[in-house]
């Protein structure tokens, strides 16, 4: 449960609001606002002192000396939207996609503590977390037990010492999500022992169960399981609601589920729409143009869920689920004062934007930017090795090919050592994986990732290590030294030319500036990509996904090439 922060001094000075002898910060008045347990539109007045609820109902304070009085009449009034699922380093930061998702009304994040356990101690994770904690925003985080890919020091950074003192901080709201599953049914009694701690201290489970049998979810349950995110038919969603699962439905980038799902579900007339919730899963920057939770809830409208439910499963259900509904998700004393303004309860992108008691958007312009963090505990990503003509070797009789943006499978390649150079138009290119320190590297062939690619390389994956992909040996290699002097980034080239990139200045994963920018650069890559023969829906989750084990059938990690369903390395790395 999150930890209370305010102290004796400050609730004596909100009962003071109460009888008179201290004024609020902020009325406001004629307010027709979303009650969470009484599911109806109601009518009064709210009182904020700071970042607190200290009033709703009809009367208006006594004092209203050094008050704000804001009539709200004719507008409507929802708790501040709760993204219940997010990965905050999809090219973007923490920070800056905060800020960006703050202007549509989600000013609240359950965050993944991946990339903060791969980068470094949790000394310096939890310094970059009370960073955040001092924006007028809301972070929460879970608690990763394996890393979704094969790492030789696995054990180190997921030791149980470390594992159990982020289970033991108030912000962390759960364990899992659990990618590593197979394990456990394999008897894995460290990553049980983790899911029992977690459920001691009040924690949920989430789960990572795509296209589950009945026989797993039910195993799952027992080991621990809560919630799942991964249904994507209506069959999957009845078959976690019968188990007793928390049901969270999916609109990413890669997998828009949500539209489908709520239309069979309204079809159907499930009243089960108090036990859902919605999340855009880390999604990439682009899928956000037009918004994050409240781009879900105006799907819920559209297909037909009452404006009541579609809000609830975007704030309310998450907070009463995540235990934090003493906080969140609900409009009444005490809570925090984070409240977003519609025109009207079809409009879920607000007009206006409270979080904590802060003015984050007035009257559709944003009037606050969050202080600048300081990233400098990632570092730079600095290659101090060049790539050489022995390195691009490929003579490996194990490809991958794409059958969509995430799930590859093994064919055989049949690509001679000596040829520098394969034909456009071929659906097949190189691809190396080379570790950020130059130690080893692993080179195979990829099939369905493009057509036309000539050179490519990226920073941004699974593990920090650098992703190697073209047509052209001399281009992969101009690639390698363009990211080199970015320190850390994508980039595209051709003919020794860069077409498109993207600098991640943070980390060599991270990009250091606002959202609507960071979109620009990616959709420019992305048509880039698509221009030569890139025919899946998201490039970036391919460059993500590679070296993901928790997804069948064949990857490429650190280890070497990696056969997931066997759980074996068919061929391992090579060391430089």
């Amino acid at each position: 449960m999150p930890e209370i922060k305010w102290k004796i001094q400050n609730i004596r000075e909100q009962v003071a609001v109460i009888d008179g002898k201290r004024a609020p910060s902020i009325v406001l008045k004629n307010a027709r606002y979303l009650h969470s347990i009484y599911k109806k539109w109601m009518l009064g007045n709210i009182w904020i002192l700071g970042d607190r609820i200290v009033y709703v109902g009809q009367e208006m304070p006594v004092n209203t000396s050094r008050t704000e009085i804001v009539d709200v009449e004719g507008k409507t009034i929802v708790p501040g939207y709760i993204e219940p699922h997010v990965h905050p380093y999809q090219l973007y930061n923490p920070q800056s996609f905060a800020q960006f998702a703050s202007q549509t009304g989600t000013t609240t994040f359950l965050s993944d503590n991946m990339t903060f356990v791969l980068s470094f101690q949790n000394k310096k994770a939890f310094t970059i977390i009370q960073q955040l904690n001092e924006l007028p925003f809301s972070f929460y985080w879970w608690s990763r037990f394996d890393s979704q890919t094969e790492l030789e020091n696995e054990d180190e950074l997921f030791s149980n010492a470390s594992v159990l003192e982020w289970l033991d901080r108030h912000d962390v709201l759960l364990g899992g999500e659990l990618t590593g599953w197979p394990r456990l049914l394999r008897g894995d009694d460290q990553m049980l022992y983790w899911i029992q701690s977690a459920k001691h201290k009040g924690k949920k489970i989430e789960g990572h169960f795509p296209g589950a049998s009945e026989r797993t979810l039910v195993k799952m349950k027992l080991l621990g399981a809560d919630g799942d995110h991964e249904a994507m038919t209506l069959e999957e969603v009845e078959n976690r609601i019968l188990h007793g699962y928390a049901v969270t439905l999916r609109h990413s980038s890669i997998r828009p589920d949500l539209p489908n799902l709520l239309k069979s579900i309204v079809e159907k007339e499930h009243a089960i729409f108090d036990h859902l919730m919605m999340t855009t899963d880390g999604s990439t920057p682009s899928f956000h143009q037009d918004g994050v939770m409240d781009k879900c809830i105006r799907v819920a409208l559209d297909a037909g869920v009452s404006p009541i439910d579609a809000y609830q499963m975007a704030s309310y259900n998450v907070a009463r689920y995540y235990n934090m509904s003493g906080l969140h998700g609900m409009i009444a004393t005490g809570r925090f004062a984070t409240l977003n303004i519609l025109a009207d309860e079809l409009t879920p992108t607000p007009e206006s934007v409270l979080s904590k008691g802060v003015w984050l958007k007035r009257d559709g312009a944003q009037c606050y930017t969050f202080p600048k963090m300081d990233w400098s505990l990632f570092g730079k990503l600095d290659l101090d090795f060049d790539l050489q003509e022995d390195d691009f070797q490929f003579s490996m009789p194990i490809g991958i090919g794409m059958v969509n943006d995430v799930i590859t499978k093994p064919y055989s390649a049949k690509i001679h050592a000596n040829t520098s150079m394969l034909s456009e138009g071929s659906d097949e290119s190189y691809l190396m994986l080379v570790d950020r320190k130059g130690r080893w590297r692993v080179n195979t062939m990829i099939k369905g990732f493009d057509t036309g690619v000539k050179g490519f390389a990226s920073s941004y994956s699974n593990t920090g290590d650098i992703i190697l992909i073209g047509k052209s040996i001399h281009d992969m290699a101009c690639a390698f030294q363009e990211l080199k002097s970015m320190n850390g980034g994508i980039v595209l080239v051709e003919d020794g030319q860069v077409v498109e990139s993207i600098p991640l200045t943070i980390g060599g994963s991270m990009f250091e500036g606002n959202v609507e920018e960071l979109i620009q650069k990616e959709v420019a890559l992305k048509e880039a990509l698509q221009a030569r023969g890139y025919k899946h829906c998201d490039a970036i989750y391919t460059l993500l996904f590679l070296q993901s084990t928790h997804l069948p059938y064949i990857r490429i990690t650190p280890r070497g090439i990696f056969d997931v369903m066997k759980n074996a390395v068919m061929i391992p790395s090579v060391m430089r």
